[in-house]
């Protein structure tokens, strides 16, 4: 049985989901430490014109606190700005009006705290994609034995090429001539649909 640790990520990119393709088990923590600058808080969606990155809003300027204690800020906008941006994104997209309603409702809710906003859409994510890895939570994951870890590994400042997890499988994006590899699995979701789980199959680099 394969078991994969990472970290919470919001909304993951498409590397994250090609380290967890083949997983039996995704294990994750609620005290593994938040971490500035990360996909945490932060996804990267694609519109018209350009590139875009959707970030969750914390309260305090460098918590160091285990995911579980950090507060996610409302008094921002947030939300609608998340909601107003991947609807222009991927309104048109072929399989939007699908998938949309499983996620719109988790931003009608107000998460107290980051872990449990990226937990409930990971297992949203996971369902769409029908992945079969079991997703456990675990006290300490330097308890536990693992096959692969990635946690702190997976961020954006450093490019996809640079790690050994995931190879650009270029699919339909309803923007732009030049394929955009790596964005949210909003993306991959959107529009590609049933096929986004074989796409990322395909996308593990061997």
């Amino acid at each position: 049985m394969k078991r994969v640790a990472v970290d919470l990520h919001f909304l993951p990119c498409l590397e994250f989901f090609s380290c967890i393709a083949d997983a039996d088990e995704i294990v994750v923590s609620p005290l593994e430490m938040y971490q500035r600058q990360s996909y945490l808080n932060r996804c990267r969606i694609r519109l018209a014109n350009k590139v875009e990155t959707l970030s969750v809003p914390i309260q305090g300027r460098r918590p160091r606190l285990p995911l579980s204690k950090v507060r996610v800020d409302y008094t921002q906008n947030w939300q609608k700005i998340h909601l107003r941006g991947i609807q222009s994104a991927y309104g048109k997209a072929p399989f939007f009006e699908f998938y949309f309603p499983y996620l719109s409702p988790v931003y009608e809710q107000k998460h107290a705290c980051l872990w449990d906003l990226n937990f409930e859409m990971l297992t949203i994510c996971l369902k769409l994609l029908r992945y079969t890895g079991k997703l456990t939570v675990v006290d300490a994951i330097e308890n536990e034995e693992v096959d692969l870890d990635i946690r702190g590994q997976i961020g954006p400042s450093v490019h996809f090429s640079e790690r050994n997890y995931y190879q650009e499988v270029p699919y339909t994006q309803l923007f732009g001539l030049d394929f955009e590899p790596n964005l949210s699995v909003l993306d991959i979701l959107f529009c590609t649909g049933p096929e986004a789980k074989k796409l990322l199959l395909s996308s593990v680099k061997n």
